[in-house]
């Protein structure tokens, strides 16, 4: 066993009980203070775009020269951050230092005249290693790793290898792969960064998995369409089992996002109403009524001009889009914004929010009845009730399920002509990726519209679905075509997708998907926990396969 000295020990305890007070994501920051003023400490995430600095708090003068005061603060981790180190007296600038900080991480920041100057000189110093949380749990010093020895603690790793056997096309494996990295991000994704959603513009992992899910459902909706009419269905009676089907989903969606109706009946109060099945919903029956009221006027052939009178309604409907989010007036707002609110754009828009989308939601259905914490309150704390599933947003939610309807409808004119349908595909691709180049300009904030999740802009669209048809590619040339891959084990959940969307969100807290941690703010202990019930949900969905049930609405 390790021997320590009581000095060691004492150090150990000394860092052990910073580090308890650090959450996830959090470092400690010493600020020391040797000049003869206090001194304001301000900071700002670089993620945030044209953002006003906040106040982490103040230093006092030190003492005396050469005795500095300091301030212990807690700072985030997750992006770079610049610190503003202002005088009070003179209320001036002394210095910004920009740095990224590494989690449980113990730093000093030093405030010193130089050469008894007027020029002020600020560095940072690490007095403790962050850990390395993308890897694997490690402790912020060699001296706190010789405490662990002493202590003899040992971790033991458990690998679950699920190997699975079955047969799939590309049509149910792309809805798969969407849902099983929902579920995964909808529990936490190890509460890594890149495994939320991005806070305004930009796209993160969590960004591509709904907006893929809306396209291949516009794929499966030609696909099953083509099936029943050729089966002698009538279109009357697929229109009202369109309509039938979009309602129930509604209802679902309304039920799964108000989790309090496990109390009571549910209160119209505080009854959200926009969601993801909602979303869905809307777009299942706008979609699938124009491709069958289209058909029902023009006979199969090309994939494209033969369905225009479809094209012109969505055309259309991108048409009310543009002219909503950039022409109509919302009250104290500048037209056409697009910003985030809050301390973005220096503060100036702070209840703007999402502009003409937060606007139309906020009037049409109420702040009561919107998502009262949004993405954009991370980094540029807003304060105003946003709803990235809002009315305005599902305009273009239909754009991207028809462009996967479009993709259905190349597959089934060239449903022999493998290569004609990767070329297409691609063109496809190429033309979107194109548009959103134009739209963006090949920036994240300097376009003309960026690419933003919450307010499903027009060049979030098409960056999707561009990158939607190239994965198309890839999986129908992978499976169907080479046949290199069955597609287990993520078949088995697109079986029985709404019921493992449902069940994984109204269970969500119940064991064995969710269960009490040693260290809750462990990466680690969150991603193994993610894991291990993003694979219940796999694994449940194997048993059901196999035992033939499927939940069908």
């Amino acid at each position: 066993m390790l021997t320590c000295s009581q000095e060691r020990w004492e150090f150990y305890a000394h860092v052990h009980h910073k580090h308890l007070a650090l959450k996830m994501d959090e470092a400690l920051l010493t600020v020391k203070n040797d000049l003869d003023t206090e001194v304001v400490v301000s900071w700002m995430s670089q993620r945030c775009y044209q953002c006003l600095y906040q106040q982490l708090g103040v230093v006092p003068a030190g003492p005396s020269p050469g005795q500095p005061s300091s301030v212990d603060f807690i700072v985030g981790t997750q992006h770079e951050i610049t610190l503003q180190l202002n005088s009070t007296l003179v209320s001036m600038e002394l210095c910004k230092v920009p740095f990224h900080f590494g989690e449980h991480g113990n730093y000093s920041l030093w405030m010193q005249n130089l050469n008894n100057s007027s020029e002020v000189k600020c560095s940072v110093s690490t007095d403790a290693d962050p850990v390395n949380s993308y890897i694997r749990e490690s402790h912020t010093h060699k001296h706190t790793h010789e405490l662990l020895r002493c202590e003899h603690v040992k971790w033991f790793n458990a690998i679950l290898d699920l190997h699975f056997k079955c047969k799939c096309c590309i049509f149910s494996l792309p809805v798969s792969i969407s849902l099983v990295i929902m579920v995964f991000v909808n529990y936490g994704g190890g509460r890594y960064w890149f495994f939320k959603h991005e806070s305004w513009n930009g796209l993160t992992v969590a960004d591509l998995v709904f907006p893929w899910f809306v396209f291949i459902m516009g794929t499966s909706i030609a696909l099953s369409i083509n099936s029943m009419l050729r089966a002698g269905t009538t279109r009357r009676s697929l229109l009202r089992k369109v309509v039938w089907r979009s309602m129930q989903l509604f209802i679902i969606g309304v039920f799964v996002i108000n989790p309090n109706y496990c109390q009571g009946a549910l209160s119209w109060n505080n009854l959200r109403i926009p969601g993801v099945l909602q979303r869905l919903a809307w777009s299942y029956l706008l979609v699938a009524c124009l491709d069958l009221l289209v058909d029902a006027w023009w006979a199969p052939g090309l994939d494209i001009l033969l369905y225009w009178p479809a094209w012109l309604c969505v055309l259309l409907l991108e048409v009310v889009w543009l002219c909503l989010t950039f022409l109509l007036p919302v009250p104290d707002c500048p037209t056409g914004y697009l910003g985030p609110g809050g301390i973005g754009d220096m503060g100036l828009y702070a209840n703007c929010t999402g502009g003409a989308a937060g606007f139309i939601d906020r009037w049409l259905l109420g702040e009561n009845h919107i998502y009262q914490t949004p993405t954009s309150r991370v980094i540029y704390g807003t304060h105003m009730p946003y709803d990235p599933e809002g009315v305005l947003g599902s305009i273009n939610s239909v754009l991207m399920a028809f462009l996967g309807l479009q993709a259905g409808k190349i597959i089934l004119h060239y449903r022999d002509l493998p290569t004609s349908i990767m070329s297409r595909f691609l063109i496809w691709g190429l033309f979107l990726g194109i548009i959103s180049a134009a739209l963006t300009k090949c920036s994240t904030e300097q376009g003309f519209i960026p690419v933003n999740k919450n307010l499903w802009s027009l060049s979030y669209v098409t960056t999707l679905a561009c990158f939607a048809f190239v994965l198309l590619v890839l999986v129908y040339y992978t499976v169907d075509v080479k046949k290199w891959w069955s597609g287990a084990p993520f078949f088995y959940p697109g079986m029985n997708s709404i019921l493992i969307y449902v069940g994984h969100e109204v269970f969500e807290d119940y064991f064995p998907f969710r269960w009490r941690m040693a260290n809750s703010q462990s990466h680690t202990e969150h991603l193994i926990q993610n894991l291990v019930a993003t694979s219940c949900w796999v694994l449940i969905s194997y048993v059901l396969y196999r035992k033939k049930i499927f939940w069908k609405i």
